[in-house]
């Protein structure tokens, strides 16, 4: 690191200077105050000793000025006759710590360490907070996705609820981050619980939270996910697998604007946007009676639809590229580059699983191709039918006289789907892409037939 030592007594800036670039820092030394807020003013420092008591203008003073020059340094103050409002005054002008002289080398250099490791995790949480950013980004400049933009751009900024509608893999969940993060509540949490692929004895505990003691293995309180996301934006993905049974309870909740914790007994209001998702048409869903109608009217406040991918083709190209981008980057490796050959077949695919299928063959063609240029025969060795190729004609049509015919039904799709799980590596949401349906049923399917617990 870049350190700046500024004290009267040569001996400490000598001594300073020794240890410090014994440890590998580059060390600047002045004797006063003033030599300090100048070197300030050209040089960037990552941490700083100043003596509370050099000739000229005072080491608070120069704290002070260098602070504002440098937001960001950490200035330990040294000072062998200091008192208790001294250093309560440099503590509120930004000083990081106070020292008393003599100086120990030991606490010198543990404390240099602990703010070497805080800006390593700085920098390193940074670098992860911008990857999530690229990969929470709304991509695409196609008409459809200029109406969705201006769609979010009108929504965004009221506490309206919204109900996005699109296909599994469409980006929904993307519209839904979007829409808080163009909100007034953008600094606080976004919560998002899947209502699908929570049992539903459990979904209530997740969504509002219970008290100590209120059923079995109820050891401690609990906040559900409405208070975690207090201030911020809750999104409800798959609202269209909501038990009916909650259903009630959240639309007493919506209507109330408060909520009971399991087993307890005071209400609990809350500040919260709730947003919701189906890949469900709900108006078939509350004529079909598994959906509620008033609870339909109390989450469509306003619509949003996303567009599937197959009616944004003109995207496909910059879907590829941001998304070879991100692995490279995770990866520590160059983009690959898309043939024109491989991106018209890319184009002309028609992606029953939307952008998390185009995410997740970039993603295997990045891994799984040596070359540093994908050509067609690569894209047309991941891109896949709506079944596995391996399951033949005479294996569809095979019967056994001796077996019901509801257990070969049976076995025929177990089959089907075992070797999907094994072809997506237990990807849920793509398989039951591929297989039209939605993922409730094949979450019971899964446990039916011992492939998932």
């Amino acid at each position: 690191m870049n350190i700046l030592v500024a004290d009267d007594d040569k001996n400490i800036c000598t001594s300073l200077k020794w240890l410090l670039t014994r440890e590998g820092h580059d060390v600047k030394i002045c004797s006063n105050g003033e030599e300090a807020v100048k070197i300030a003013g050209t040089e960037q420092f990552d941490v700083g000793f100043m003596d509370v008591m050099m000739p000229g203008i005072s080491g608070i003073e120069a704290l002070a000025q260098i602070i504002k020059l440098q937001s960001g340094i950490k200035i330990f103050m040294i000072s062998g006759q200091a008192d208790v409002a001294t250093a309560v005054k440099a503590t509120k002008l930004g000083a990081y710590d106070f020292l008393e002289k003599p100086l120990n080398p030991e606490k010198v250099i543990l404390e240099i360490k602990k703010i070497r490791e805080q800006f390593a995790i700085k920098t390193r949480v940074n670098e992860l907070q911008k990857l999530v950013d690229i990969e929470h980004k709304m991509v695409g400049d196609s008409p459809a996705m200029q109406n969705l933009r201006e769609i979010i751009t009108r929504a965004a900024p009221s506490d309206g609820r919204i109900l996005i509608y699109g296909e599994n893999g469409s980006g929904k969940e993307l519209v839904a981050r979007e829409i808080h993060y163009k909100s007034h509540r953008k600094n606080g949490p976004f919560i998002q619980l899947n209502c699908a692929a929570i049992p539903r004895d459990l979904i209530e505990s997740e969504l509002f939270g219970y008290e100590k003691g209120s059923f079995t293995g109820a050891l401690r309180k609990k906040q559900g996910l409405i208070e975690q996301a207090e201030g911020g934006s809750l999104l409800l993905d798959e609202v269209g697998d909501m038990a009916l049974e909650t259903q009630a309870k959240l639309l007493r909740v919506l209507q109330e604007n408060e909520f009971f914790r399991l087993g307890g007994t005071k209400p609990q209001k809350f500040d919260v946007r709730i947003i919701s998702a189906t890949n469900k048409n709900l108006l078939r869903e509350i004529s079909l009676g598994h959906f509620r109608e008033d609870l339909y009217f109390r989450l469509n406040v306003i619509p949003v639809t996303v567009p599937p991918l197959r009616e944004r083709t003109e995207d496909i190209p910059i879907l590829v590229k941001h998304f070879a981008d991100i692995y490279s980057n995770k990866n520590g490796k160059r983009p690959k580059i898309f043939s024109d050959s491989a991106m018209a077949l890319l184009v002309k695919y028609h992606w029953p699983g939307n952008i998390r299928e185009l995410k997740n063959i970039v993603e295997r063609l990045g891994i799984m191709i040596n070359n540093q240029e994908i050509g067609v025969q690569d894209v047309n060795s991941v891109l896949s039918g709506a079944l596995p190729q391996n399951l033949t004609e005479e294996k569809a049509l095979s019967f056994d006289e001796s077996v019901p015919l509801k257990e070969q039904i049976n076995n025929f799709e177990k089959d089907i789907i075992l070797q999907l799980y094994d072809r997506y590596n237990g990807n849920v949401s793509r398989i039951a892409s591929v297989l039209q349906t939605d993922r409730a049923n094949l979450h019971k399917k899964l446990k039916k037939y011992g492939i998932r617990p």
